[in-house]
């Protein structure tokens, strides 16, 4: 194994391809089969007891059951110091630098503005559709902002279901793969509007101060009621400063939206943070038809807002602006923060605001972050549901399922002890059950997806066999 993939594995969010493998707007309603925790202490509720619930719809937690482990006592480089001479692969990281999800939950991420997809369904026109699947794939990584915790590495097998009635779909994810690791996924609206799905294996470049995780693997998005699919790649995410100083997150790269029935696309460019951090957090783009005739222009931050105006009204608006004319600017910013890049990747001073054209169509705006957000991993409202356990929930959880990892369960409460001695255990577990394979000379098989090839793309993929929400959980694998 390389050290340094190691490493590399211990600060982000991914797993490099050597690596050990450990790796709103809607009806609100939730799925009985998913009783969601409330409570407070281990998350999990007495026996029998019924989920709270206000005028008949069920509500979610809205905080951890135990605030953030502090890492101000924690650097990469203070523990590599200590090392010189040894083999990184043999470093253990601590578990302060983890957040208490596992990277399959992380993915489940995508789906927090779903209402998006809802959106697209209900467009007549085509242009319409495509500016909602844009704002929609703008939003997936919206929830990476200040997330400099690393997610659990999931085990070969892991999966993770989520039902969420209120949002109108249902979710299921399985680690697939050990070398490369592979997490794949499927999502479905639960009145049958779209399918959602695809797989995703990083690959990590190191660059000195910084780990760049480019993107591999085709997500898929499937308007149904329009026989229409969309397919694209994630940008590229950057976490600065692993080594000291600290820890942030950018997007950037060129993301392109097909609409295959139609030929229409997005080409969408999340901007570097620049020399002076002017450009950080920027996307900018516009919507094609099959001969590259713009038809739409798109712009904004992906932390923040997306908006979209007439091609013409855009270049009007720029030349205006190229010629130095007065300009009425609905949220101007403020560039003048000079980043000093001597030693750090100095982080830039955050632009709170967008300068929005006159005329301009508001496509997508975040969700505000609850006010306690800072000390729970910088979570979202959406991602703090993620981990919840309700009584009773073991009983129709796949036992594979994340919620039911104790390492994750004892982080989340607390308690980093147990946390760490949980994940040592469990990785050794999934070593010895490698060597036993190799012993007997068989192969994983994976239980809910199958490799193939992208139906729409021909590129290859891993798809859904299908059955999970039936619930046959007899041929899981013991993973914890």
């Amino acid at each position: 194994m390389n050290g340094e993939e190691e490493f590399f594995d211990a600060v982000t969010g991914f797993d490099s391809e050597n690596s050990s493998g450990e790796f709103s707007e809607a009806d609100p309603r939730v799925a009985g089969v998913m009783r969601v925790d409330t409570g407070r202490s281990n998350g999990i509720g007495k026996v029998g007891e019924r989920p709270p619930r206000e005028n008949g719809i069920q509500k979610h937690r809205t905080s951890l059951p135990a605030p953030m482990f502090t890492r101000s006592d924690f650097s990469v480089w203070s523990i590599l110091k200590k090392c010189i001479g040894l083999e990184l692969s043999k470093i253990t990281m601590p578990i302060a630098f983890n957040e208490p999800l596992s990277f399959l939950q992380r993915i489940t991420e995508y789906m927090e503005h779903v209402y998006l997809i809802h959106r697209a369904s209900c467009q007549p026109q085509a242009l319409e559709r495509m500016q909602c699947v844009a704002a929609f794939a703008v939003s997936a990584v919206a929830s990476q902002w200040e997330r400099t915790g690393k997610p659990f590495n999931p085990l070969l097998g892991e999966t993770y279901e989520l039902i969420r009635e209120d949002l109108g779909f249902r979710f299921i994810s399985e680690q697939v793969s050990h070398h490369p690791p592979i997490s794949a996924f499927y999502s479905e609206g639960l009145n049958q509007d779209f399918l959602f799905h695809g797989s995703i294996y990083p690959k990590l470049k190191f660059w000195g101060k910084s780990v760049e995780a480019e993107p591999r693997g085709t997500i898929t998005l499937e308007l149904l009621k329009h026989n229409e699919a969309y397919t694209w790649t994630n940008p590229t995410c950057c976490v600065h400063n692993v080594i000291i100083g600290k820890l942030w997150i950018e997007q950037y790269g060129t993301v392109e939206i097909l609409n295959h029935r139609t030929g229409d696309k997005c080409v969408l460019h999340f901007k570097p943070c620049g020399l002076f951090g002017k450009e950080l957090h920027k996307v900018e783009g516009h919507i094609q038809d099959k001969n590259k005739k713009k038809l739409f222009m798109i712009y904004g931050k992906w932390t923040e807002c997306l908006w979209g105006i007439d091609p013409a009204a855009y270049e009007s608006y720029k030349k205006r602006e190229r010629r130095g004319d007065p300009l009425s600017k609905a949220q101007p910013d403020d560039s003048s923060q000079k980043a000093d890049g001597d030693v750090l990747d100095a982080v830039p001073e955050a632009q709170e605001t967008v300068h929005v054209i006159p005329g301009s169509k508001l496509l997508w705006r975040v969700n505000t972050r609850p006010p306690n957000s800072a000390q729970m991993y910088n979570f979202t409202s959406f991602t703090v549901s993620l981990n919840e356990l309700q009584s009773g929930m073991e009983k129709t959880l796949a036992p594979t399922d994340c919620r039911l990892r104790p390492d994750i369960r004892g982080m989340e409460n607390g308690d980093m002890d147990l946390a760490s001695q949980e994940k040592e255990r469990l990785e050794e577990k999934q070593r010895e059950a490698r060597r036993e394979r190799a012993t007997q000379e068989a192969e994983w098989q994976t239980r809910w997806f199958h490799q193939g090839s992208n139906p729409h793309t021909g590129t290859p993929d891993w798809l859904y066999t299908g059955g999970y929400f039936e619930r046959n959980f007899s041929r899981c694998p013991d993973i914890y």
